[in-house]
């Protein structure tokens, strides 16, 4: 049998070589014609790429002829647009477009390839890959003007796409990525897409990796599967950047590749990562949507989120029964979250968590976000407290911003030594650590009752015989507790003995319960 030429005889004229299969023929013909070229025989079972059916040579193209023809291919018939449109046809050996430029327009659907597709450095107007078997794909530094499309692909060997470079949109939706002999599903870091990054209902087995990718508009990841028991993280991207917002919520198994919402009834699948993942000082453009996302970790695996930044937040997903959610350094505006949607004690990271507004979704009273931000400092720590607080007094809720700011010094009292503590047990029982002004009120109430009680068994001789009013123990009392304001009694009565240290405490208590008295009314009136 003879070598294949090295130049394709008739590429000048239009005509095919003839030294091409029956199958090539008839490719060679289509792609002249610009249209579909579908070799599947009808019999779904036979028909899938993914099955165990053999496809024989009727079916079979050589990866070089298709190389043939979208680098150097035949003119197209008159009035015609070539391109390349394949249905059920099985490219055997290596598919090798490295470093070309591609100009027809190139769609493949329901195809097997033999071994792995090498497109690195390769350009491209439009690539479409849609429910092919594939075992690899290389495609580091790709560029293409418009979209690359991998819907319901079946990659077994994981694909790289380091560093390329997406014109519009990337869609990678119902896709199964199995992982590469490094572990990586998808290899993405520097990835680069002008418009969405639609990775819906995939099925990711490997880490997910796109360090520092950047996306033109929204990535989607509604409803996907991420699983990686190979190594800490399911998605590993510090640095993305997402012009609109990122979406781990739950997505339909319909068709995807539509664009449509779903009709009423569908049944949803939620986003499920086994795994970490790695959102380090991302930046969101609208918001990281969390809805009903389930995250199963390991104890030493995160939802790390750590310095990122976006102006809305939701958290709305199940609580992670083991590793942790860390939320340090992050910058909220909105926070949207449910109280069963926050791991417990030792669970939660958030220092120097920023944020301006918090959205509750359901039912969240204030002991439970008392016990989120407990959560989150298994040592004592004042900063969530206060961060807390201010948010609640800026919108309006000056009660519960004292509660939660004398929840902070009752946290603080434990690590206190044993006098401090007793100490601060008093205050607290006593004022509240002056949270509660309420309270002084009433104290200042019982002590003035009972000292003027008390002052009607005192002796107390005057001071200037003949220059003194009635004696008025409730007046005197009152004199003694109110400091700065003066009643006219205290100083024309002499006390003896005891009643004197009595009245020395009477007026230190009544400095302390009356500006905790006067700074709770200066919060009353500076809220309203």
């Amino acid at each position: 049998m003879g070598r294949t030429p090295a130049v394709v005889d008739g590429t000048d004229t239009g005509e095919p070589p003839d030294w091409l299969t029956a199958a090539e023929m008839g490719m060679w013909q289509a792609f002249r014609n610009g249209s579909v070229y579908d070799l599947r025989s009808g019999d779904p079972m036979a028909d899938d790429p993914h099955g165990g059916h053999p496809w024989g040579p009727e079916r079979s193209v050589r990866a070089r002829i298709v190389c043939m023809l979208l680098l150097d291919g035949p003119p197209s018939l008159s009035g015609r647009v070539s391109s390349l449109k394949l249905a059920g046809l099985q490219i055997t050996d290596v598919l090798d477009l490295a470093g070309g430029e591609i100009l027809p327009y190139a769609e493949l659907k329901h195809c097997r390839f033999e071994k792995e597709v090498l497109f690195p450095e390769a350009k491209f107007t439009t690539l479409r890959l849609v429910n092919c078997s594939i075992p690899r794909v290389e495609a580091a530094r790709l560029h293409t003007e418009g979209d690359l499309h991998l819907p319901r692909c079946r990659i077994h060997n994981g694909m790289r796409l380091t560093d390329a470079q997406i014109g519009t949109d990337l869609l990678l939706s119902q896709a199964v990525i199995y992982r590469d002999r490094r572990g990586y599903s998808i290899m993405g870091d520097g990835l680069s897409v002008g418009q969405d990054l639609q990775a819906e209902m995939i099925e990711s087995h490997g880490q997910l990796s796109l360090r520092g990718a950047k996306i033109g508009v929204s990535f989607s990841l509604r409803g996907s599967k991420l699983a990686n028991p190979y190594g800490p993280r399911a998605l590993n991207a510090p640095q993305l950047t997402v012009e609109r917002t990122l979406y781990l919520t739950p997505g339909s198994p319909g068709d995807v590749t539509s664009g449509q919402t779903p009709a009423r009834g569908t049944r949803m699948q939620r986003f499920e990562s086994q795994g970490g993942i790695r959102l380090d000082d991302g930046r969101f453009g609208d918001a990281v949507d969390l809805g009903q996302a389930r995250f199963t970790l390991e104890n030493d695996q995160e939802v790390s989120l750590r310095r990122v930044q976006t102006p809305e937040l939701r958290f709305l997903g199940e609580a992670p029964q083991r590793g942790k959610v860390v939320l340090s350094g992050a910058k909220i505006v909105t926070l949207i979250d449910k109280s069963t949607s926050w791991p417990g004690p030792g669970g939660l990271q958030m220092g120097g968590f920023s944020y301006e507004n918090l959205v509750p979704q359901g039912s969240f009273p204030l002991s439970r976000r008392l016990s989120w931000v407990a959560a989150a400092t298994a040592e004592y720590n004042p900063e969530p407290y206060e961060k807390l607080a201010t948010v609640l007094r800026n919108g309006g809720e000056d009660a519960d911003a004292r509660e939660v700011l004398l929840a902070k010094q009752r946290r603080r009292r434990e690590t206190l030594p044993l006098a401090a503590k007793l100490w601060g047990f008093a205050q607290d029982w006593t004022v509240a650590y002056g949270y509660r002004p309420g309270r002084a009120a009433l104290w200042m109430a019982v002590l003035w009752a009972v000292s003027a009680v008390a002052f009607t068994r005192a002796d107390h001789p005057a001071i200037k015989p003949g220059e003194h009013p009635n004696w008025n123990p409730a007046l005197f009392s009152l004199d003694l507790l109110l400091p700065v304001i003066n009643l006219g009694q205290d100083s024309y009565w002499q006390l003896r003995g005891g009643w004197q240290w009595f009245a020395a405490i009477l007026i230190l208590l009544g400095w302390v319960l009356a500006t905790t008295v006067a700074a709770g009314a200066t919060r009353l009136l500076r809220r309203n």
